[in-house]
């Protein structure tokens, strides 16, 4: 695996150079008032000179090892000199771009399956610090608005019509059923506009679209006062694909379907440019074995061999333990005594729907449900199958397929909130293996036709609509 490059936090000879507020501000990534407040708070040390606050550059590489951070990096190219890896078996090196990059579990996917990024889009702050970490010699650029394709293939170090493969999964909440489905009326929905208008203009052989199915449902146009259509947000969608030049294939997939030990159904389009259709993933799990194949992978098995002492965690609220200590491994809020359950939900007793994430603990003979941005939401309780305790954030890196070494900058919170936001790396595997076979002429293995890849009805390109 690649070994992180971690940049030093300035250019200065010596670690003894006096750096002011606002260089300070540069290199972490905030504003010169968070600076204030870090310095005021003593969380980082400074001395005051006449009427100015200095930090010496040593104290503040010391605040970055201490808190888990690299100096915040800016947009910049792919490194001069550094090649795209070629896959295995001799096959030519492949162009690809990622979008909306989070912490790289798509990407590590895809690197697995020989597609090797030459660039990251990416504007969340501790996100950029993780892709540094672990990815320093590829491009990274930040708000996706800014760019056009000239500039993207400029900073990937590509010429135009180079590109096989471009993916990303755009934000998915404007999409999500959980929210108010306000589609492309939200500002996280006109960045899908832009992925989109971008893939126009670049024309990657393929493009990857991976969201939440919300995504095949939300209506569109949002008309007040009208009826608005509904999926009538994906339907837009195909339309900029077909108007585009490209065919697109898609499915609702069960990441455990595909070796993740987790339950996370995600949709994956794969356009395909001047016609022709990618056959859909290749499983490589099935719940009970089916297909001749292995059985969904478990929690115990993801989190075997994890040393006790190494796991970081939050804490549940000690009135909220009192009755997961009353749970077993598998059990949600309805296993407690009838006569506790009202009092334990509170005004989420009323509310409608089966509420499964309410003290909920995990089977470790399962595969984990969908990992969130946080284990200790009462909504969506991730507690241990055995300990009175969330999951930790090695168990959070483990169930979502990334290595024990990959680096997560920022701290617990900031982990759970990246990780959980990723895509299984087993999922971009078997996404880029999907391409690679594409690419190869290879056609789809009769053995999965009719495979359930998912436990809801019309998801596919073949059923939907």
């Amino acid at each position: 695996m690649q070994q992180p490059n971690i940049p030093a936090a300035n250019t200065a000879e010596t670690r003894d150079d006096l750096l002011s507020a606002d260089d300070a501000a540069r290199i972490l990534g905030v504003t010169k008032q968070t600076v204030s407040r870090l310095i005021r708070t003593g969380q980082l040390p400074a001395e005051k000179v006449g009427s100015r606050w200095v930090i010496f550059a040593g104290k503040l590489d010391d605040y970055l090892v201490e808190n888990n951070l690299v100096p915040e990096p800016p947009d910049h190219p792919r490194r001069a000199g550094v090649g795209i890896p070629t896959p295995a078996g001799g096959s030519p090196a492949i162009n690809a771009l990622s979008f909306f990059s989070g912490a790289l579990g798509l990407d590590l996917g895809m690197e697995r399956a020989g597609i090797y990024p030459a660039l990251y889009c990416e504007n969340d702050r501790k996100c950029r610090m993780t892709i540094q970490a672990m990815r320093p010699d590829a491009a990274l650029i930040g708000d996706i608005n800014r760019y056009d394709a000239a500039q993207v293939l400029e900073m990937a170090g590509l010429e135009p019509g180079t590109v096989d493969v471009m993916f990303g999964g755009p934000p998915c909440q404007a999409f999500s059923t959980a929210g108010a489905q306000r589609a492309f009326d939200d500002e996280r929905g006109n960045v899908f506009l832009k992925y989109l208008a971008l893939a126009a203009d670049i024309q990657p052989a393929y493009l990857v679209i991976e969201n939440v199915r919300g995504l095949l449902s939300t209506p569109f146009p949002l008309v007040e006062g009208g009826q608005p259509q509904r999926g009538g947000a994906f339907r837009l969608i195909l339309r900029h694909l077909e108007e585009a030049g490209y065919e697109a294939s898609f499915n609702l997939y069960n990441a455990a379907n595909f070796g993740a030990p987790q339950i996370r159904e995600r949709v994956v389009l794969i356009a395909k440019r001047g016609g022709g259709r990618v056959p859909y993933l290749e499983p490589t799990h099935a719940p009970a074995g089916e297909c001749g194949l292995p059985p969904w992978r478990t929690f115990r098995e993801a989190v075997e061999g994890l040393d006790p002492a190494t796991l970081r965690h939050t804490d549940f609220p000690e009135k909220r333990l009192r009755y997961f200590r009353m749970l077993k491994g598998g059990e949600y809020w309805k296993n407690l005594p009838d006569d506790m359950q009202r009092e334990a939900m509170g005004k989420a007793y009323a509310l409608s729907g089966g509420k499964t994430g309410f003290y909920r603990r995990i089977s470790f003979d399962r595969p984990c449900p969908t990992l969130v941005t946080s284990p200790t939401m009462p909504a969506t309780d991730l507690c241990h199958p055995t300990e009175d305790r969330p999951l930790a954030v090695e168990e959070y890196r483990r169930v979502q397929g990334f290595p024990d070494d990959w680096r997560i900058c920022g701290d617990v919170m900031d982990a759970y909130r990246q990780i959980g936001n990723a895509v299984p790396v087993a999922l971009g595997e078997a996404i880029g293996r999907a391409i690679r076979a594409d690419m190869a002429g290879r056609v789809a293995d009769p053995r999965f036709e009719g495979f359930p890849y998912s436990r809801y009805k019309r998801t596919s390109d073949q059923t939907w609509g």
